[in-house]
């Protein structure tokens, strides 16, 4: 197989298609089913996943949690509206945090941004980082916990910039999974917002193994590529983590031959980073930059959840590496024409 292009990635998204909102019940999404060895597309809805699983069967999930990570502040003097997304914790003790700011050519090293009716809220500016990042110092007196109360208070739930309305207060839960449990994350892991207590139930009745890794995503996961030659694009490092009890739960089901599901392009960009020589899943605890498209061999996943992704995405490629790339483009134009809803709040993928 040749190297990749960008552009074969593309394809004709209507506007319409953009799914604004989620469906009422998380595991009543619809559920597009693509079966890799015949090329089959089965229509389904999300629950129905229960049909394709069977005992002993694998599901990993990303334990990420998603923090109010989207700010607005007041500039002092002028009083300009600023947007400020949080991006990550720099340094706990002297409270600094790298940050996007728009608009951001207004934000200079020393200005000041004022948060909250009451100003109670107040971060200098310390350093330019690239053309909308910042660093800021936030000026805050009184014991840590309150002062990450204080951000949770004022930040709103980061939706994508593509969901046009505003953030209502429903977002707040459903933007997040049922087993979010580490904070860290600025947007949701999106593939496990459809799996819903209810299904977690069946699926575990059914002898349904779950095992958790963490990945923090970060805005990288959305940063366009912006070369034709795919390996000149360098990904974002996202903290990640799998713990022993994890590679345990995965390793004895490869070991079985069972059906061992990434759920989600996080999850798997995760699994790949930590492969040992036997291709079996290793414990890790660090950064991962890790970018996967075709051609590419798949290490401990062998089925995957996903929802539908934008053109010219680092996931979309993700996906074409798993799938097949004329299997998936088969299956968007397919997703187009049945009018399946796409990106965060959409419907669902399955793989297998």
């Amino acid at each position: 197989m040749s190297k990749m292009k960008l552009s074969e990635f593309n394809f004709n998204l209507p506007e319409e298609l953009i799914a604004e909102y989620p469906t009422d019940n998380r595991d009543e999404a619809r559920l597009m089913v693509v079966h890799r060895d015949t090329g089959k597309i089965e229509h389904k809805l999300f629950k129905d996943l229960i049909n394709y699983f069977s005992e002993g069967d694998v599901m990993i999930m990303n334990n990420t949690k998603v923090f109010p990570a989207r700010m607005y502040g007041n500039k002092e003097k002028t009083g300009a509206k600023i947007e400020v997304f949080l991006l990550r914790e720099l340094n706990r003790e002297s409270l600094l945090w790298d940050v996007l700011v728009d608009p951001a050519r207004k934000i200079r090293i020393g200005n000041k941004l004022y948060f909250g009716d009451d100003d109670s809220l107040v971060a200098e500016v310390i350093d330019n980082t690239t053309s909308r990042g910042r660093t800021l110092r936030f000026l805050f007196d009184g014991p840590y916990e309150e002062f990450k109360k204080k951000i949770t208070e004022l930040g709103e739930t980061p939706l994508p910039k593509y969901i046009k309305r505003t953030v209502e207060p429903e977002d707040e839960e459903r933007y997040q999974t049922i087993f979010a449990k580490n904070e860290g994350a600025v947007a949701a892991p999106t593939a496990g917002l459809h799996f819903s207590r209810q299904l977690m139930k069946r699926l575990e009745l059914k002898g349904v193994n779950f095992a958790e890794v963490t990945l923090h995503i970060g805005l990288g996961t959305f940063r366009s590529v912006e070369v034709e030659d795919l390996t000149k694009h360098k990904m974002d490092s996202e903290q990640a983590h799998i713990d022993k009890k994890c590679t345990e739960i995965v390793n004895k089901g490869i070991k079985d031959k069972k059906r061992v599901c990434a759920v989600g392009t996080t999850v798997m960009r995760t699994i790949e980073t930590s492969v040992s020589t036997d291709g079996t899943l290793n414990t890790y605890d660090g950064w991962t930059n890790k970018f996967i498209f075709p051609p590419y061999d798949f290490s401990i996943a062998n089925c995957m959840i996903t929802n539908f992704h934008t053109p010219l995405s680092t996931l979309l490629m993700m996906i074409s590496a798993f799938c097949g790339h004329d299997l998936m483009m088969e299956a968007y134009k397919t997703a187009v024409e049945e009018k399946y809803r796409f990106y965060s709040y959409g419907d669902a993928m399955l793989i297998i």
